[in-house]
Formats: C-alpha cells, structure tokens, sequence
C-alpha cells in the first residue's frame, strides 16, 4: 500500500512540472490575465462636462441613473448645476453605470473631473477599478495662520508715555505718526526742537532725540487686565476711554460685533458669474444712456380690450413686441461686439430678465418680430416658468442681440440696467404714472431707459431707437402695420 501511494506521487510530480503541462499553466494564466486587462480597459470615464462656455465647475443636483442601471445613449445621467442654469448631462454611449464618484449635491466639482464610470453590458460592474486619483483628493497645504490682533481688547497707554492733550497737538501741527513717537518713548512735545515748514515738529525731530537721549520704546503696564467681552447675546459696544482727566488722548481700537448672530450665505456658481460678467461690463464697455417718456394708455386699454375677448396679454408682452419692431427699424442697436468689432446681427432675439431663487437670468425669445403679442405672452410665460424650475435648455439662455429689465411691476419708477455683454444695449423698463399730457387730460406714462455701448451705438442712433419705441408703443395699431413708426425716418 504504502508503495502504491509513493509511486503516485512520482508520477503527480512528473506530471505536474512537465513542460507541456506547465506551458498549458502558462497559457491559461496569460488569457485570464488579458480577460482582467481587457474588463480593465473596456470601462469608459464619465467626466464633468462644459454645458456652457463659461463654465468652469459645476454642481451635481441630482442623478437619474443608479449605479448598475442600463444605459441607452441619449439617455439623461444626472442635473449639473452650471454658472448659468441646471442642466441635463445625457451620455453618447451604452452601457452599465459602474460607479458614481460624486454623489448628489456634490459641488465645486471642476470641468474635467471624473463622476462616474460605465462599463460595457455583460463586464463584471461591481469590480470595476476606481482609478487612484479619484479615490483620494490630495490634500491641499493649510493656509498659513496669522495672529489676527483681539479686537475688544482696547490699546493700552504705554508706561510712563506723556499726555499729549488736544490745545497742544494743535498748536504744534503734530501729525499722528509724530504723536506716536512722542507717546511710545515718552518724549513731551516741549522738549523737541520743530525744524519743519512754521516751526513744526516733524517725525525725523522727534527720531533726533530718541537718539540723542538713548531711549527704549516702553512696554505696556502689566498690571492692567483687558477689559472682558459682552456676555453671550449681547451686542457689543466700542469701548469709550475718559480722557478729560489725563487731557491727553488714548487712541483705541473698534471691536468687531462678536455677539451679533449671523447667518452664512453661500455663493452660487451662477451668483459669482453674475458677479464676473456684471464687473466685465461695468469696467470694458463704455456706458452710455438715454431716457425716453411713453404714454402707454392706448396699450392699456387694447390690453383690457383683448383681456374682454379670453386674450391674456400683460403690457410687458407690448413692450417687448415694440422693442422687436424698433430694433427691426432701427438695426444698429440690435448688434453685439465679438473680435474687439461690432456685429450687426440678422435676427432680433429678445432677451427676457428672469429673477429666480439662485439669481438673474435671461431667456431668449427667439425671432421676436415674427410673433404675435400673445404668442410672445406664451412664450415668456414658459421660458420664465422653467427658468424657475432649473429647466432651461442652453440654446434657451446662451445669446440673444438685446435686453429688456422690467421691473415696474415692483413699483420702480425709472432705473438704468447694465449692458449684457457681448450686446451692446438694454433696455430698462419703470413703472407706469399718471402725469397731465399736452391736452391738459391725465394719462399713463413709462419711462424707459436705453443702455448702450458707446463704440458701437451713437447717440442719435439711441435716441432714434427710443423715439421709434414709443412711436410703437403709443400707436398699438404699429404692431401689425408695416407704416414706419417715426418721423425720422430719412435717417434710416
């Protein structure tokens, strides 16, 4: 028996590290080896997109795929928060969605950033491999602390520094970088000789006898505390020093409001692009502006009218319609700037201000001048609505050749807006009053204003536009007329 087992085992050896039976190791070994490397490199990265041109991070609002979903292409992955609006990120590709690496709310996340990966159907997806990048962020060096100074704690007079009271300081012309010479090496102010304009003492007289006398600058006295801060929820009061008695002046710095309760507002991607683009325009474009008195009771009463017959229009609806027809008359305002030229543009598209929760945006009604005033009413109505709901598409809010900002349904009379570059003007709609017109009768008048580019626009061409406006604007029967709608028509 036991001569039966060794000769097995002989032949398991000589079997087992045969040549033939290792290079079969081999072989199976190298095709699993490129089965792994093949699953490995089959995997796609889903990166953080571009959705706009200004985009540089972006948000992960929400995730409509879970990690082994099936995905078609065309299919939507996730809502990106951008520095314009939220948009739907939807992939080319099929596959499964491996590995989400940014979850839901995830911010700042950098154009470029890997967020997710996707395998092809059938790879193993719950293996897949996370590159090593991704898994830890490196660490990003702590910021050098400073030792900010206690802002409650009053400055202490200095140990033996002179009183130097208000009648002298005066009488002498004493500057405050003198005065804290004087007071820090306790030199009084009768004791140096003033060599400057009149006999005054300058900081070099006050330098000549801190070196002729040897003197140290003195420290603190130790023996006083600081004062103690406000007790919790309390404000917090400058601290005032009494100085009548010494006749001198100590100077004291203002604490901060420690006690006040505040609330931290964090900054929107589309916040701090509005911020951006706002500071571009203020400091690059020359700004020039123009104000114009429109007489809006024949739209109000065509209003109530259509209102009678189930058409519901608002006055906004007629304004941006004139705004169309004038721009259509008037084509030197309806232009922007690209490649440091002016570009006079073929459509008239109408950008809308929309003020929404995450901040202003402005969708864009596309060939205004070929819609009728309720097709315009619907127009805004649904482009203001999903602006509101984060549900713009980028064709929607990217471009447009002009603006509008009304903001006299808040009750503001008149106000200039700033130029949305690369347009080079905005129009900027008040509120409506009463005011007597020429015939001695009440009426309702607007003012609006036109914002525009000075490189660009002259000021007789501002001016036309606005005149055209309220021709417009004032004659509602214009909407459909071909007539011209002004009198300066030769100019054009």
């Amino acid at each position: 028996m036991a001569s039966a087992v060794l000769n097995l085992s002989r032949v398991i050896r000589k079997t087992a590290f045969s040549p033939r039976y290792t290079a079969n190791i081999a072989y199976l070994l190298k095709k699993n080896e490129f089965h792994n490397s093949s699953s490995k490199y089959a995997s796609s990265e889903i990166c953080m997109p571009s959705l706009s041109p200004t985009m540089s991070e972006g948000t992960i609002v929400k995730w409509y795929k879970k990690e082994g979903d099936v995905i078609n292409a065309g299919d939507v992955l996730c809502d990106v928060q951008t520095d314009k609006a939220v948009v739907s990120f939807d992939t080319e590709d099929d596959g499964i969605l491996a590995k989400i690496l940014k979850p839901e709310n995830t911010t700042d996340i950098k154009v470029g950033a890997l967020i997710a990966i996707m395998v092809e159907e059938g790879d193993d997806w719950q293996n897949v491999e996370v590159p090593a990048e991704t898994e830890a962020a490196p660490s990003s060096p702590a910021p050098p602390t400073q030792d900010k100074p206690t802002p409650d704690t009053p400055i202490q007079p200095l140990a033996g520094a002179t009183k130097i009271g208000h009648d002298e300081l005066h009488g002498a012309g004493i500057g405050p970088s003198v005065r804290k010479l004087l007071e820090e090496y306790g030199v009084h102010v009768k004791d140096v000789q003033g060599a400057g304009p009149q006999g005054r003492i300058t900081k070099g007289d006050v330098l000549k006898v801190i070196k002729a006398k040897n003197l140290q600058r003195q420290a603190p006295p130790s023996g006083d505390a600081p004062q103690s801060p406000p007790p919790s929820g309390a404000p917090a009061q400058p601290t005032m020093i009494d100085t009548s008695a010494a006749g001198g002046y100590v100077p004291t710095l203002v604490p901060e409001f420690d006690g006040e309760e505040y609330i931290d507002i964090p900054n929107t991607g589309m916040r701090s692009t509005i911020a951006k683009r706002l500071t571009l325009s203020k400091t690059t474009i020359p700004h020039s502006y123009a104000t114009m008195d429109c007489n809006v009771g024949p739209v109000t009463a065509l209003r109530k009218q259509l209102i009678k017959d189930s058409i519901k229009v608002s006055v906004n609806d007629f304004i941006i319609k004139s705004a169309a027809l004038a721009l259509q008359r008037v084509p030197q305002v309806n232009s922007v700037w690209q490649n440091d030229e002016p570009a006079s543009m073929l459509n008239v598209d109408i950008c809308v201000a929309v003020a929404t929760d995450n901040g202003l945006i402005t969708p864009i009604v596309q060939n205004t001048p070929q819609l009728a005033v309720d097709e315009i009413s619907s127009t805004v109505k649904d482009l203001a609505e999903r602006a509101r709901a984060n549900k713009l598409q980028l064709h929607e809010f990217q471009g447009g050749t002009f603006t509008i900002s009304n903001l006299g349904m808040f009750g503001i009379g008149e106000f200039s807006a700033v130029i949305n570059p690369p347009q080079t003007a905005i129009l900027a709609v008040g509120s409506s009053r009463l005011a007597i017109g020429q015939n001695g009768k009440p009426e309702s008048r607007m003012a609006v204003t036109l914002s525009y580019d000075a490189r660009v626009i002259d000021d007789s061409e501002a001016s036309l536009f606005l005149e055209v406006f309220r021709d417009i604007i004032e004659n509602p029967s214009l909407l459909v007329s071909g007539r011209p709608a002004s009198k300066r028509q030769d100019i054009l």
